[in-house]
């Protein structure tokens, strides 16, 4: 039974359609991924779904009594509240009650006992006299400073406080916009396994790839209006939409040469016009008609990144480096260099040291210990996940040409409205207040303010936050070819195994770390984060033998048997032929979707098809691991 469905609905901003006559409906399990590119209508979409947003026609209709919570796009103020009330705001009616029960108890000069009778009755009713056992449990699961103020707190904790926010009302359906954003590795990976056993609801939109894969049981994608969905994981999703792109700019190709075609014989001389056809002249103006309602799918973004004069080979070297505050060990005294072209990834949880890391780096704080050399002619670009170097008074074009008309690209100049083209903002959207856009649009902002100024040493803290899937993709393959130098702060585990060469990891009481390769290789080399109760020590004594830097020293070994067992030969010995045959069936499935009339069947035949594919796909990929696994244990 659907616990929501939406009929015929429709949202527009002014000649923009986000939403055209679409129709939905949704279960209890499903966990439903909403795609698509940004300003699409994502958010718009979920503010249907909870009523903050009343939709130009159409209807919205919900199971009685189902009760809705929401985790926002944006990072929740940081006022004077405290975590603990901030965590019971989740739960709505019953935290109003709890409030107002303990001021009247409160106010002796008075009597009181109707009311108190009253919120008494609606409590039992509610079964809220539980809230504060509720409350305290959440905290503790997510391990919440809870007597600390909202101001005190990193935008990765408020992220968490709002999370428990949303938790703590047992919803049955529940909305989260970007709810990876700000937060740490081991909490994203947290909340993926906590959202994994939730019983209702999820509709949730997000742009990181690797949380996309894991929770999304269905994906429905926004384009241009409409509305897709399919019953999937991403991986079948992006296969069967290739294929309708396909199919669509056949038709759109036939359909302008068909147009084009008439156009040429209405324009054909007197003697064409005397025998004129006039049902045909009427069937030109309903393909003039149809040509100028078909939005064309928006292009991709255009980056480049002007790197000017390159710096010299060394750009900065830790000696014995330290710090601490008061004492809280930030870090360890630890070697290190950075030379030019490394692309280097900083991992860790919220709060380990990673910003301050980067500000001793650049001579932005003396460290506690220890000296700093920097090299020579670097020219500095910084990207700040906060967007702070952003006036949300001032249009786009104002914030990037900051008062000029015109900026110098790669020593040519071009007019700030032509440059932020190739960041897909139109004229209508270059003249918009910042304040107006969608995260993922401030964010394309951020970068084209950026690219504006060469430079030799970027650094980047959390810049995937909000970019659509394929406006990723284009700044991966970017700093993937960019020669300067990279300092990536990401919290995005597939962006950094696709971009960095080497991580730096955080892995707790100040020690630091450097691993070859990204996410998956520091985890393959015995990486891990600190424990929760390590993070949250707030006193620490660095070790007493501080003189060789833990950055320097090798990762720590697997601890493996140098020979295999009798049963892991003979599994390692099996696993050529078992890969041989996976690979085999993988190309059978492969020739019976690439043919010509496969996506043409019956949907539920293609979708299962595409299915067993995938499943092989993934088997081959977990075989192929443990093969790597069992010859790295043979040969110890």
């Amino acid at each position: 039974m659907s616990l929501l469905s939406l009929e015929q609905v429709s949202v527009a901003f002014g000649h923009n359609p986000l939403l055209s006559k679409i129709s939905f409906s949704a279960e209890a399990g499903e966990r439903v991924a909403i795609i698509g590119r940004n300003g699409a209508g994502k958010s718009t979409f979920l503010k249907v779904v909870s009523g903050e947003q009343i939709p130009d026609e159409g209807v919205v209709r919900l199971e009685g009594g189902m009760r809705i919570a929401q985790l926002p796009q944006e990072l929740p103020e940081a006022n004077g509240k405290t975590v603990r009330e901030v965590v019971s705001e989740g739960a709505g009616e019953i935290h109003q009650l709890m409030t107002r029960y303990f001021k009247l108890l409160e106010d002796m000069e008075q009597d009181h006992s109707d009311e108190l009778g009253h919120i008494q009755n609606d409590l039992d009713r509610l079964q809220g006299w539980d809230l504060e056992q509720r409350v305290n449990h959440m905290i503790q699961r997510l391990a919440l400073p809870a007597d600390k103020l909202m101001s005190e707190l990193s935008g990765g904790w408020r992220r968490r406080v709002i999370l428990a926010q949303a938790l703590i009302s047992a919803p049955d359906v529940l909305l989260l916009d970007e709810p990876t954003n700000h937060l740490d590795v081991p909490t994203i990976e947290w909340m993926e396994q906590q959202l994994l056993q939730f019983r209702g609801l999820i509709l949730f939109i997000t742009h990181d790839r690797r949380f996309l894969e894991k929770l999304a049981n269905r994906i429905v994608e926004l384009d241009r209006g409409n509305l897709l969905s399919f019953t999937g994981n991403i991986n079948e999703f992006l296969v069967f939409k290739e294929k309708l792109l396909e199919e669509e700019e056949r038709a759109n190709a036939l359909f302008d040469k068909r147009l084009a075609e008439e156009e040429v014989w209405i324009r054909q001389g007197i003697k064409a016009r005397r025998t004129r056809n006039e049902g045909r002249v009427r069937a030109l103006k309903a393909l003039r008609v149809e040509r100028s309602e078909r939005i064309d799918r928006q292009g991709n973004a255009k980056m480049s990144i002007e790197t000017k004069d390159k710096s010299g080979k060394l750009v900065a070297e830790f000696t014995q480096v330290g710090h601490a505050f008061e004492d809280k060990v930030i870090l360890q005294p630890m070697d290190f260099m950075v030379n030019r072209g490394d692309r280097i990834g900083l991992i860790g949880p919220n709060g380990c040291g990673k910003s301050t890391f980067l500000k001793i780096l650049l001579g932005n704080l003396e460290p506690s210990s220890g000296t700093v050399r920097q090299g020579t002619k670097l020219n500095v670009a910084y990207f700040d996940q906060l967007r702070e170097q952003l006036d949300p008074e001032q249009t786009v074009a104002e914030n990037v040409g900051e008062g000029k008309e015109t900026i110098e690209i790669n020593g040519q100049n071009k007019h700030v409205i032509g440059y932020l083209g190739d960041f897909l903002f139109p004229p209508e959207r270059a003249r918009t207040p910042v304040k107006a856009l969608s995260g993922g649009e401030r964010n394309r902002v951020l970068l084209a303010k950026l690219f504006t100024k060469p430079a030799n040493l970027l650094i980047m803290d959390e810049p995937t936050n909000d970019l659509d899937v394929e406006t990723l993709e284009l700044l991966e393959e970017l700093l993937m070819n960019y020669d300067g130098t990279l300092l990536l702060v990401s919290h995005d585990r597939a962006f950094l195994d696709n971009v960095v060469t080497s991580v730096i990891a955080f892995e707790g009481e100040g020690r630091v770390r450097e691993y070859v390769g990204g996410y998956q290789d520091w985890i393959r080399q015995g990486g891990k984060f600190p424990t929760e109760s390590t993070s949250q020590t707030t006193e620490t004594k660095p070790k007493a033998d501080t003189s060789t830097s833990d950055v320097n020293k090798p990762a720590p070994a697997s601890k493996v048997k140098s020979k295999l067992s009798y049963k892991l030969q003979r599994e390692f010995d099996g696993m050529p032929d078992a890969i041989a045959n996976l690979e085999a069936e993988i190309e059978t499935f492969q020739q019976i979707t690439g043919a010509a009339d496969f996506y043409s069947g019956d949907a539920q035949k293609v979708q299962d098809t595409l299915a067993k594919m995938a499943e092989k796909e993934q088997e081959l990929e977990t075989t192929m691991e443990r093969w790597l696994e069992l010859e790295e244990m043979q040969n110890g």
